[in-house]
C-alpha cells in the first residue's frame, strides 16, 4: 500500500509570509499525522524561505509516522540530517536560487559524490533515496550509489496527463521497474493531485511512497486539512 507523506513547506511559506507563528507549523505537522497522513517531509532550503533548520529541530521528536528530509546535500544539510536523524532522506538536486525541485540527479556522472553521501547517511541508519528523472538509466545508477530508494520527478508526468495519460507515465513505469529489478524501493513526487495521483498508483501499484505538498495545501483551502487529507489517502488506496 502507497503511503502518503505531507510536505508542509507551503505552510511554513505562508508563516514566513508575515512573521511570528502563524500558522504554527510544528502544530500542523501533528494534525496531518492526527488526519490520518503517514509521514511527513520537509524540505529546508539554505535560504530558509520556508521550512527552517530550526523547524527541523522542533518537529523530529514530535513526529510518530515516518519523517522525511529533503534536499540538496550541501555540507549544511548533511550536519542537519546528521543531527536529528529522520526515517528518511531524499537528495534532490536544487540550485540555491531554484523556486522549486525541476529535475532529478544525473546519477552516473555524480556517482562517486552521491555513493559517499549515501554511505554517511546508512551509516547513520537513514534510510536514502534519490530523486531522479523518468529514465531507467538512473534507475540503475542510483542503485550503484547504494541508495534504498529513488523517488520519482513526477512534473513530466503531471504535466501531460491530461493530454494522455498512457503515454505520461509510460516512461514512469519502464523507470520503475527497472528501480525494483535493482532491488530499490520506489517513491515518487511532485505535482502529483487529487486528478492524476489515482492513475499514477494504478500503474505503478508498487510505489512506496508519494510526497506531496503544494496540491494538499491549496485543496485544504477549499475542503479543509482534514478532508482533503482523506481524499489523498482514498486515492492512494485506490478509491474515489
Amino acid at each position: 500500500m502507497t503511503r502518503l507523506s505531507v510536505n508542509i513547506n507551503k505552510i511554513a511559506t505562508l508563516r514566513n509570509a508575515r512573521g511570528g507563528n502563524m500558522p504554527d507549523v510544528t502544530k500542523a505537522a501533528l494534525d496531518c499525522e492526527k488526519f490520518g497522513a503517514e509521514g511527513i517531509t520537509v524540505h529546508p532550503r539554505p535560504d530558509e524561505r520556508h521550512i527552517r533548520y530550526s523547524d527541523v529541530r522542533e518537529i523530529r521528536p514530535l513526529v510518530r509516522t515516518e519523517f522525511n528530509i529533503e534536499g540538496n546535500p550541501i555540507p549544511s544539510f548533511i550536519d542537519l540530517v546528521c543531527e536529528v536523524v529522520p526515517d528518511q532522506v531524499t537528495l534532490v538536486p536544487d540550485a540555491a536560487d531554484a523556486i522549486t525541485s525541476n529535475s532529478g540527479w544525473d546519477t552516473i556522472r555524480n556517482r562517486g559524490f552521491l555513493s559517499e553521501v549515501c554511505s554517511t547517511f546508512k551509516a547513520k541508519g537513514i534510510r536514502t533515496s534519490i530523486f531522479i528523472d523518468p529514465d531507467p538509466a538512473m534507475a540503475e545508477g542510483a542503485a550503484e550509489c547504494g541508495c534504498d530508494r529513488v523517488e520519482l520527478y513526477t512534473e513530466p508526468y503531471a504535466s501531460g496527463y491530461a493530454a494522455d495519460r498512457e503515454k505520461a507515465v509510460a516512461p514512469f513505469i519502464l523507470t520503475a521497474q527497472r528501480a525494483m529489478d535493482c532491488g530499490l524501493g520506489v517513491n515518487a513526487g511532485h505535482d502529483l493531485n487529487l486528478d492524476n495521483l489515482g492513475f499514477f498508483i494504478s500503474s505503478i501499484p508498487w510505489t512506496a511512497e508519494v510526497s506531496i505538498g503544494h496540491a494538499i495545501i491549496c485543496d485544504a483551502l477549499y475542503m479543509g486539512l482534514e478532508t482533503t487529507i482523506r481524499e489523498y489517502l482514498k486515492r492512494t488506496r485506490g478509491l474515489r
